[in-house]
């Protein structure tokens, strides 16, 4: 995650929220730093939702 481009629009929180979350100040919380099989599809689609590209998923 690049916390620089972040700007805490909590798309990527909608789409997998058991792996990311907004604190209090709007400042993203990585849940889980691993991401099991059965989260892969959500993952790919909290990467893909953000509008300022802040996130990437590494295989």
């Amino acid at each position: 995650m690049d916390r620089t481009r972040c700007e805490g629009y909590g798309f990527c929180e909608e789409k997998a929220p058991t792996l990311l979350r907004l604190d209090s100040d709007d400042e993203l919380e990585i849940l889980s730093e691993e991401v099991g099989d059965d989260q892969q599809d959500r993952a790919r689609l909290a990467v893909r939702s953000c509008p300022v590209a802040a996130l990437r998923l590494e295989e």
